[in-house]
């Protein structure tokens, strides 16, 4: 049995273990105990579910084991690169095409009203396809703002990390997006409403 550390954040430890993750939740020394505890079980039951619901409509890592008492998730390895960082070499017709499917799953997510929470290139990895992962900060709603604010959230990330390919792969998207979402209208509508916001903030 081989046990390797792949990656700490904020919430989790990722353990690749035996070819599966293993994502096992942090304790918060700054919370009480049993408040934390109860919080990382929540959580961990939380992706749980998010990961069932969205392996219907999206390639997600395959889900293995759950325990929400050691709050702990074991999953699918996905073998293959993290889009961000495949996306400064790909030619742009290539990347064109990726994000535009990327589109199509962020929306096939919000359908399902998935929020993922975290929309990044690094939490998508490509094979044959593209796998989305880390859904720890996700939640459901059908809200439509929050469904604009997850895209917003991805255009931050592209415009941060990909600034020179960012308005082609982020048009790429909506593109995608609007050929699979049922209320493309009234979304992309409080999208541009949540941009306007963030630049209030960003001047006062």
């Amino acid at each position: 049995m081989t046990k390797q550390k792949i990656a700490r954040g904020a919430e989790a430890i990722i353990w690749l273990e035996d070819n599966k993750i293993v994502k096992e939740r942090i304790k918060k020394l700054y919370r009480h105990p049993e408040i934390d505890k109860r919080i990382r079980q929540k959580t961990t039951r939380q992706e749980t579910k998010l990961l069932e619901r969205a392996a219907k409509e999206v390639p997600v890592p395959k889900l293995l084991k759950s325990c929400d008492k050691a709050m702990v998730i074991e999953m699918e390895f996905i073998e293959g690169k993290k889009l961000r960082d495949l996306v400064d070499t790909m030619a742009a017709s290539e990347r064109r095409d990726v994000f535009k499917r990327v589109g199509r799953k962020v929306a096939k997510l919000h359908n399902l009203n998935i929020i993922h929470g975290d929309l990044t290139t690094s939490n998508m990895i490509v094979r044959e396809k593209v796998y989305f992962i880390d859904f720890g900060l996700g939640f459901i709603s059908s809200k439509v703002e929050d469904k604009a604010v997850d895209l917003h959230l991805l255009k931050q990330a592209l415009a941060s990390r990909h600034h020179q390919q960012f308005e082609e792969s982020f048009d790429a998207v909506m593109e995608g997006y609007k050929a699979e979402i049922k209320d493309f209208s009234a979304i992309e509508k409080r999208l541009k409403k949540v941009e306007e916001r963030g630049r209030y903030k960003e001047k006062s």
